[in-house]
């Protein structure tokens, strides 16, 4: 891995990091489907939190008809899709810099704006899955991601298989602090034993 005055060695593959428009395209029935069964733990009345991510953004239609939902996110795409939908989500966003490779707001404002609630649950997604390492991400901006983790009560991963065993630049949160991962079939045997084992629910989705 080439990194600023020089390089590091990996064990295991390196995912490519790919833009929103990129990301949307790739695997979009799984993500779909997890998407969907995501949205079914999401309960009337509830405060959740949306990281900005292609799976995140396919529970947007299953949650439009929630009643009284508080939904809080830092993807533009998210917002858009919620109010294109003309949903009676209570949106809230928060201010910072936006990164158009990501279509996503960032830096210590946003982080801040997180830091000030407490959420029901966060539905997180990922750029790599290791057992051992957690989640990864390629945006540099990960910090606003580590605020999500640390305002919510209850932190799901939403996320393809095709993510496991590859790894980012960026650490999110170790495994032993998520508390379900929500992934279809493919995933590699020995991740869903290392994820039982690390004590985090898995919920398999057909792919």
């Amino acid at each position: 891995t080439r990194r600023y005055g020089g390089a590091e060695a990996v064990t295991h593959p390196v995912a490519e990091d790919r833009s929103m428009d990129e990301k949307t395209t790739l695997n979009q029935n799984i993500k779909q489907r997890i998407g969907a069964k995501a949205a079914s733990l999401v309960n009337d009345g509830e405060s959740i939190i949306l990281d900005n991510g292609s799976t995140t953004l396919q529970m947007v239609p299953w949650l439009i008809e929630r009643v009284a939902l508080t939904v809080m996110t830092n993807s533009l795409l998210i917002i858009n899709e919620a109010v294109a939908r003309d949903c009676n989500m209570n949106l809230l966003m928060p201010g910072g810099t936006y990164r158009k490779r990501s279509s996503s707001f960032h830096g210590g404002l946003a982080e801040q704006a997180f830091r000030s609630f407490t959420f029901d649950k966060l539905f997180i997604g990922a750029d790599g899955f290791d057992i051992e390492q957690g989640t990864t991400t390629f945006n540099e901006a990960y910090q606003v991601s580590q605020a999500m983790c640390q305002a919510a009560k209850q932190i799901i991963v939403v996320t393809d298989s095709s993510k496991f065993n590859r790894s980012s630049l960026h650490k999110i949160i170790d495994t032993q602090r998520i508390d379900m991962i929500i992934v279809d079939e493919g995933i590699p045997a020995e991740s869903l034993e290392g994820l039982r084992k690390s004590g985090v629910e898995v919920v398999l989705v057909k792919g």
